[in-house]
């Protein structure tokens, strides 16, 4: 079942500003934090000696900037997440789809690698690996795509033939040709599968809720007609 969205739909599901999940996300590890805090001290460094140096008209101007570009630690993962949901939101069409699991297993995905030398002196990589779901969607149209996310235990919830719903997106009116998907939304065991949460997610499953009654109250008026 595929349901066509507006555009004001979309834009509320997705939007320009970065949400507090995807904020969570964009912070990332420790050593994330510890890049963006050694980026802020080397433009509070420049920031000062520009202000020693410049003249009393600009430094009103420098101020501003020195006190925009010293709290990068902190507006940083903003930016980062609301540029992840700019590349969705290029897409002018969209629709809710709901399908089935088909499949799912596990993989192993290499995040990193690490150059290191040996006990001979001999250069190596050392790759970090990650152990990742991948769940497979399909609908009765013959449409597939396939999540994949970091491995949980949530995801001991995941069973063949579950109802699964997410957001596709498009550069055509009639959705005939899928560009991008959402993160995937169970609805029977409320779980999340996504690695970067795209969705703001108390509006999907909000629309999740709205789409199901609406099929209800189809199948009550077809039963209505019937008798």
């Amino acid at each position: 079942m595929l349901i066509p969205l507006t555009r004001k739909t979309f834009e509320e599901l997705i939007p320009a500003v970065a949400t507090s999940d995807q904020y969570r996300y964009c912070w990332g590890k420790l050593s994330d934090f510890i890049k963006r805090l050694l980026i802020s001290a080397v433009c509070a460094s420049v920031w000062i000696l520009l202000e020693i140096s410049a003249s009393d008209s600009i430094k009103p101007v420098l101020l501003i900037l020195g006190l925009i570009t010293i709290l990068y630690w902190f507006w940083g993962p903003v930016v980062e997440a609301s540029l992840r949901n700019i590349q969705c939101r290029k897409y002018p069409y969209c629709g809710f789809l709901q399908g089935k699991v088909l499949d799912f297993y596990i993989t192993e995905e290499v995040t990193s690698e690490q150059e290191s030398v040996n006990q001979r002196g001999e250069l190596i990589i050392i790759e970090n690996l990650e152990r990742r779901i991948n769940v497979e969607v399909g609908d009765a149209q013959g449409f597939t795509t396939c999540i994949q996310a970091p491995l949980n235990r949530s995801h001991k919830k995941i069973h063949r033939g579950q109802v699964a719903q997410l957001i596709v997106m498009s550069f055509l009116e009639d959705l005939s040709r899928i560009n991008q998907v959402s993160d995937l939304y169970i609805p029977s065991q409320n779980l999340w599968v996504s690695d970067y949460p795209y969705l703001r997610r108390d509006a999907f499953v909000d629309l999740s809720r709205w789409v199901r009654s609406q099929r209800e109250t189809r199948r009550r008026s077809r039963t209505t007609v019937d008798q």
